[in-house]
């Protein structure tokens, strides 16, 4: 131990001389190496919200690889003072340094080393560990040692110097209510659990295993079925919808590829999923790719697979989306996000029907029904951002989803089954929509389409007292961020027809295109048979007309039969009914 302590206080001085400021440039630099003076606060907080954020296995690997990396760099000014010194007067610079960094005060106990023979143990007592006595302020006292990034330093530095793997555990820990740490130092080989232990030096990916759980979640949504995406989401009776239906369904008996064109929240991949639903490709996988959510180095490897050692980071062989709808319907949705590599192999893969992982030559054949989906490809394909080549193969089969402004007919319909969804799911029992609210949700000109009206319902099944009916106000909680106030909403955030003012603001959003006449005409027409509960002749009263002229008028619009429960003269009257 005196041997020990005369050796560390030799080489002290020695490497306090090797440390300069230079107040010229900002820089500290210990030997050559660039050294960085941190708050011992700051490093705890960020070693929190690593825990917090990763959890504390992963946390702990990260933690444990970060120190052994700083451990091997000051093994390298170890090497260059070992031509001049004994072995244990070479491998004291180690624990000297971590006392001269402030890291934990390095005490040897006992050291016993052979470097030509490759034969090492170390018994060290630490002193003021800072991540002991931070752990313990921010978790209480643990378990297990947690002196994570300092035992990672000790079998970085120990293992560099010995040129061979020294693997070390703490016995004794002050994050575990000891009063010092002290660690154990001897080859991995010699441990009964070194693998245990060694699993912390090896890296993972995080971003590999989260795909994994992300097609995991999207392979057991094929084979129980999403319940979110029933049938009467796609469900219309407008003609843009019902052109747009019978194109897929016409589509359904054929492999050939679909181009699904329209706006976000359309409805895109519940087209897609009732294409392959529809298909004889129906009882093998659907799988889904969002291509705008991954990566563009990820790409490739996550659609065609990797075979590992491929690039850094592939640790294992993994198939890739196009072997795992083999059978069954890739949906690809933001295709135009795509990186041109990926577009190049993606016009391959359609061209012969084979795929190549990375990092294999092997070719796999595949038998994939290709559903894509964007917004306006061409427009992509004009900007020089998407082969053209691939674009006119995908757009043998296009179909365009119109938006929800486009299909007020379907809103009632849409919103009924909504409500009707949400109500089961929170458990409340509604009687409905007020008539404001339902002129609001004809009205307003939804942007974000029909996903846009499923949030804005539950808002309003959220909000709405049991046993009443869901109002303006739950649907659109303000004016100004939800509806503009040219379709007629007061400050209230509620749509009221009497604030148009002597009909001024009416006439303008006819005038600027925002309502159609046709609109308007559905508007008073619907908002008439619910007042009078069904009645068509109370309901043609209120508007100047005869019974005949209003169930025309409701034929014409909707396209439907003369009888009050055939939702074509009032889907909205028929729902008033049966919440009644």
């Amino acid at each position: 131990m005196t041997k020990l302590r005369s050796v560390g206080r030799s080489t002290n001085d020695d490497l306090r001389a090797r440390v300069h400021f230079c107040a010229d440039t900002g820089q500290i630099w210990l030997h050559e190496h660039r050294m960085l003076l941190v708050h011992a606060e700051a490093q705890a907080a960020l070693r929190k919200e690593l825990i917090d954020t990763l959890g504390m296995d992963r946390a702990k690997g990260l933690l444990t690889r970060m120190g052994y990396a700083s451990g091997v760099r000051d093994a390298e000014l170890a090497r260059t003072r070992a031509e001049d010194s004994t072995d244990l007067e070479a491998f004291m610079t180690g624990p000297q340094l971590h006392t001269l960094e402030g890291i934990v005060r390095a005490t040897p106990v006992k050291v016993e080393l052979d470097r030509h023979a490759g034969t090492f143990y170390a018994e060290i007592l630490w002193e003021h560990s800072w991540e002991g006595q931070w752990h313990r302020h921010h978790y209480g006292i643990h378990s297990e040692p947690v002196c994570w990034t300092q035992i990672g330093y000790a079998c970085g530095y120990t293992s560099a110097f010995m040129g061979r793997t020294i693997l070390y555990k703490e016995v004794e820990c002050t994050g575990m209510g000891h009063n010092n740490c002290r660690i154990i130092g001897k080859p991995a080989e010699e441990w009964d659990d070194a693998a245990e232990q060694m699993r912390f030096f090896n890296s993972e990916s995080i971003v590999d295993q989260l795909i994994d759980l992300q097609t995991q979640v999207v392979q057991l949504r094929s084979s129980i079925g999403d319940r979110d995406q029933l049938p009467e989401d796609v469900a219309g009776i407008s003609p843009g919808f019902r052109a747009a239906y019978d194109l897929l369904k016409q589509a359904a008996g054929s492999n050939i590829s679909v181009l699904l064109q329209g706006e976000t929240g359309v409805g895109k991949e519940v087209f897609a999923r009732s294409l392959h639903e529809m298909s004889s490709r129906s009882s093998k996988p659907f799988v889904a790719v969002n291509c705008a959510a991954i990566p563009h180095e990820l790409v490739e490897s996550e659609l065609f697979g990797v075979e590992k050692g491929a690039f850094t980071g592939a640790l294992v062989t993994r198939p890739g989306r196009f072997e795992r709808a083999d059978g069954g319907t890739l949906f690809l949705d933001e295709i135009g996000d795509l990186p041109a590599s990926a577009q190049a192999k993606l016009l391959r893969v359609l061209q012969e029907g084979e795929i190549e992982r990375l990092g294999d030559q092997k070719t796999r054949k595949i038998n994939v029904r290709l559903v894509a989906a964007t917004a306006n490809l061409q427009d992509q394909v004009k900007a020089g951002r998407f082969r053209s080549d691939l674009y006119y193969r995908l757009n043998a089969y296009p179909i365009l989803i119109p938006p929800l402004r486009e299909r007020k007919q379907d809103i009632p319909l849409l919103a009924k089954h909504f409500l009707a969804r949400h109500t089961a799911i929170h458990g409340k029992k509604l009687r409905g929509f007020t008539d404001k609210a339902k002129r609001a949700l004809l009205t307003y000109p939804w942007p974000g389409n029909i996903r846009e009206l499923q949030n804005v319902v539950e808002r309003g099944v959220i909000l709405a007292p049991g046993g009443t009916r869901i109002e303006v106000s739950h649907l659109f909680m303000s004016c100004s961020e939800e509806q503009p106030p040219e379709f007629g909403l007061g400050n209230g955030g509620g749509l009221d027809i009497n604030c148009w003012e002597t009909g001024k603001d009416l006439r303008e959003a006819v005038f600027n295109g925002a309502l159609t006449l046709d609109q308007v005409e559905a508007m008073l027409l619907e908002t008439a048979v619910d007042k009078a509960r069904g009645n068509l002749s109370s309901a043609a009263r209120m508007l100047g007309l005869t019974r005949p002229q209003i169930a025309y008028r409701l034929k014409r619009l909707h396209g439907g039969t003369e009888t009050p429960d055939d939702p074509a003269i009032g889907s909205f009257e028929k729902m008033h009914n049966e919440s009644a």
